[in-house]
C-alpha cells in the first residue's frame, strides 16, 4: 500500500513531512513529491498514473489547484489539504468547491495530521491490517491530554 503526497512547492514540504511521519507510524508507505499543477503539469500527469498508489494527498495553498488537479486525473481517492497561506480562505475554498464529478475530500486549514488518519482509514478498507494500528492511535490518543487553544 502506498500514498502520494503532492505538494505545489518546496515550501510546503514541512507540512507534508507531518503527513509522512503518521503514515509511516501506522504502517502506510508514503512517497512525497513536489509537483506544482502550474509549473510540472506533466509531472502531476505521471504521479496519478503509477499503478502502485493507492492513494493521494494533495497539498496546496492559495488557488490550491493541485488536488482537483490530481482528482481529474485519476479515479483514486485525493485527500486535499488547504494551506494556510495569506488568510487560507481562498485555498479552503478551493479545495472544497470542486466541480461535479471531481470529488475531493477535504480537511482542515493545515490538517496533515487528520490527512494521514482519513488516509489511513480510507486505506483500511483494502488492508484490514490497518485498523489494529488504527486502534492502537486512537486508544493512545484518549489517553493524551487534550491541547490547550492558543492564548
Amino acid at each position: 500500500m502506498k500514498v502520494a503526497v503532492l505538494v505545489g512547492s518546496a515550501s510546503d514540504l514541512e507540512i507534508a513531512e507531518k503527513v509522512r511521519t503518521r503514515l509511516t507510524d501506522l504502517g502506510v508507505g508514503c512517497e512525497v513529491h513536489v509537483a506544482s499543477a502550474h509549473r510540472n503539469p506533466d509531472k502531476v500527469d505521471r504521479l496519478t498514473r503509477d499503478p502502485g498508489t493507492d492513494l493521494f494527498v494533495a497539498m496546496a495553498g492559495l488557488s490550491a489547484a493541485l488536488p482537483g488537479a490530481v482528482a481529474a486525473r485519476t479515479t483514486k481517492p485525493v485527500i486535499g489539504v488547504p494551506l494556510h497561506r495569506g488568510l487560507g480562505l481562498d485555498s479552503l475554498l478551493s479545495v472544497v468547491q470542486m466541480p461535479p464529478g471531481v470529488p475531493v475530500a477535504a480537511v482542515g486549514l493545515d490538517a496533515a495530521e487528520n490527512a494521514a488518519l482519513l488516509a489511513t482509514e480510507i486505506l483500511a478498507l483494502k488492508y484490514p491490517e490497518l485498523t489494529a494500528a488504527l486502534d492502537r492511535y486512537r486508544a493512545k490518543w484518549r489517553e493524551e491530554p487534550a491541547p490547550r487553544p492558543p492564548a
